[in-house]
């Protein structure tokens, strides 16, 4: 496609509002209800731009980023009210649309206006594609959205250019980690180490850790045991134009009531063995030093006096201690 077929048919789909919207639930996994959905957006089926990673890239190579982006979240906002879907909206905006001299203020609050949804069900979901330099910008412009009542959320943490200095400046409500860290992270010790490290940053400041891009069941059982609280990926539900609105149906391997119950505990017991356990009045040096020998544990049950489970301590909260120096033996006195 030449970059002339590529403005003609960038401009063709936006004359038209040619988009289409999908959501995709998040999920909280503490109380089994969906949060809210992510809106998602597709070009024309038959169209060359039909890919998100194809259209929103000629819209920034054109110039016509935010034009785009306002068309998505028009269309966002109108689906998710024809649908009355409850829950949390989160609408992706690229930083660099915000900072352009052309971006038209007020509009996401007006669409909101139009279609019967609250600021309080929105949040601004800041997608880092490009460099972001002027933080002082971009600071102000959240913080406008912040007074008109929305919630942030930043995506792709750990992948962006300056993703770790946008959550110390903007102090988000929302962090999403990046698909990178979970895809296989039971099976890789560094990605439960980076993510056990995003969930103490997001505990100090106070914002609440997504985990997206969830393919697997042995994933989704790590992200548990580490005590992550919100979900999202193929695993659950992939994007739909019209979504689920029960998340129970969502999560039939942790239901017992559910048909795929049975299958994944059976599936679970091949893969059992015995693991160590710590008494309640374990030193902390004792629970750090078993940590060191076994490498792949991330976490340890914790027994009464009978032997019955009261408690876990998980690898990641103890991942900021260290074990103090052996004092060397002495040699006994003849």
């Amino acid at each position: 496609m030449t970059v002339t077929e590529q403005l003609s048919a960038l401009s063709a789909i936006l004359t038209h509002r040619d988009l289409h919207s999908l959501f995709q639930p998040i999920v909280s996994l503490s109380d089994r209800h969906i949060l809210g959905y992510e809106a998602l957006t597709r070009g024309p089926s038959n169209s060359a731009l039909h890919s998100p990673i194809s259209l929103f890239a000629v819209a920034r190579q054109t110039g016509r980023l935010s034009e785009l982006e306002l068309a998505c979240r028009e269309s966002a906002c109108r689906r998710f009210s024809e649908q009355k879907l409850e829950g949390k909206l989160f609408l992706n905006i690229s930083p660099e649309s915000l900072l352009e001299p052309s971006h038209p203020p007020g509009r996401t609050l007006q669409l909101l206006q139009r279609y019967g949804i609250p600021p309080s069900q929105v949040v601004i979901e800041l997608t880092e594609q490009t460099p972001t330099d002027d933080f002082g910008l971009l600071y102000n412009a959240l913080y406008h959205y912040r007074d008109m009542g929305f919630s942030i959320a930043l995506d792709d943490l750990g992948a962006g250019y300056s993703s770790l200095r946008l959550w110390s400046e903007l102090r988000p409500d929302y962090v999403k980690i990046d698909r990178h860290f979970i895809d296989g992270i039971h099976e890789d010790a560094v990605k439960r180490e980076f993510v056990g490290s995003m969930l103490q940053m997001a505990k100090a400041s106070r914002a609440v850790v997504i985990a997206e891009g969830i393919e697997l069941q042995e994933e989704l059982a790590v992200l548990i045991d580490m005590g992550v609280e919100l979900v999202q990926g193929y695993l659950l539900c992939r994007p739909q134009e019209h979504p689920p609105r029960d998340a129970r149906a969502l999560l039939p391997m942790l239901d017992p009531s559910a048909g795929g119950f049975c299958e994944v505990v059976g599936d679970l017991a091949l893969l059992m063995n015995t693991q160590p356990v710590v008494s309640e009045s374990t030193p902390l040096v004792d629970v750090l030093e078993l940590f060191r020998r076994h490498g792949s544990l991330q976490a340890l049950a914790i027994v009464d006096v009978r032997h019955r489970p009261i408690g876990v301590v998980h690898r990641h909260a103890l991942s900021d201690l260290r074990l103090p120096a052996k004092t060397p033996r002495q040699p006994a006195q003849e």
